[in-house]
């Protein structure tokens, strides 16, 4: 296939609201949400470059890189070698890089599909904006459909960029005592594959650092952990954002997405010149690891014309 462009309509914009909280969805930009604001106070990373067309190959970081996009099938770039012969997989996956197709919406939801190319995958997502008693609940319910002839691997995770500052702090279950590492800007927390206690880690220099309080802009951090597979009481993660006047709680199935992870970047991301991300990326996802590439118990398969769905609830708690 050609590694055609995608071109940004300069009007292209889905929005929902409830009260004083609205979400704005760009379904020609890879169904991304661009915006969760709750009382003009925005949660997610702003665009560290302005929203503009995306090939089949272009980088991640290429991109505007904020906001809330769907890695599918993998997060890392990889080939795959599938029935129907080798899969090549872009940068975080391919639903970020097409238009996404509006199927149904109303005021307080919104209905979208994005097909992959690298793999026969279909993803449907209903947005839905409640109020609740102490704020307001944004529900996802996934639908992946295999479309081919084939047995087709895939993996996905979510990619919500919430933004953070100094003293905003990552909360997880009790019995979560360790992560995985997958990436250490500098290998400020190791090798690749190596594992750090939860919340207070030993960094590679020795020293201790509590992983779950947000560090300044300034620090250059950049992680990305896993932990997992979860038990079913292992359900939801936390980020309080006191400056923000919001706790940001995520609840999900962990027989459906057993693993989470944990994107930390303070200033760290991109390597680029230029402006960097200062956010928190609580990510639910079915590996533990980036790249479809690597197998394991993790791994998953969608036969011929099967689909499956899973669920994620994301409470916006006024505090």
């Amino acid at each position: 296939m050609t590694d055609g462009a995608i071109a940004a309509p300069s009007k292209e914009n889905v929005l929902i609201q409830n009260g004083n909280c609205s979400v704005s969805i760009l379904p020609r930009l890879g169904g991304k949400i661009a915006s969760i604001l709750i009382h003009h106070k925005e949660l997610l990373q702003a665009p560290l470059a302005p929203l503009g067309p995306r090939t089949r190959t272009m980088a991640f970081e290429a991109g505007d890189a904020g906001g809330w996009d769907e890695c599918l099938p993998s997060v890392a770039a990889c080939a795959v070698e599938t029935a129907a012969g080798r899969a090549q997989v872009p940068d975080h996956g391919d639903l970020w890089r097409v238009a996404w197709e509006s199927i149904g919406s109303a005021k307080d939801s919104v209905t979208l599909r994005g097909a992959c190319f690298s793999l026969p995958l279909v993803l449907e997502r209903t947005t839905t904006l409640a109020e609740t008693g102490n704020g307001w609940q944004l529900r996802q319910d996934y639908r992946l459909t295999n479309t081919g002839n084939d047995p087709v691997p895939w993996s996905w995770a979510a990619h919500p960029l919430f933004a953070a500052a100094e003293g905003d702090r990552i909360l997880l279950p009790h019995t979560v005592g360790k992560l995985r590492v997958e990436g250490s800007a500098g290998q400020r927390l190791g090798a690749t594959g190596g594992t750090v206690a939860w919340p207070v880690a030993t960094l590679a220099n020795g020293s201790r650092t509590d992983l779950s309080v947000a560090q300044p802009p300034a620090s250059g951090i950049g992680d990305k952990l896993f932990t997992g597979p979860l038990a079913p009481a292992e359900n939801w993660c936390v980020l309080e954002r006191p400056s923000a006047g919001v706790r940001i709680r995520l609840r999900f199935d962990p027989a459906a997405t057993p693993y989470l992870g944990l994107w930390i970047c303070y200033g760290g991301w991109p390597e680029r010149p230029g402006p960097k991300q200062n956010c928190v990326a609580l990510e639910p996802c079915t590996a533990p690891v980036d790249s479809l590439a690597i197998s394991g118990p993790w791994s998953r398969t969608l036969a011929p014309g099967a689909s499956c769905a899973w669920p994620m609830l994301i409470d916006l708690e006024i505090i």
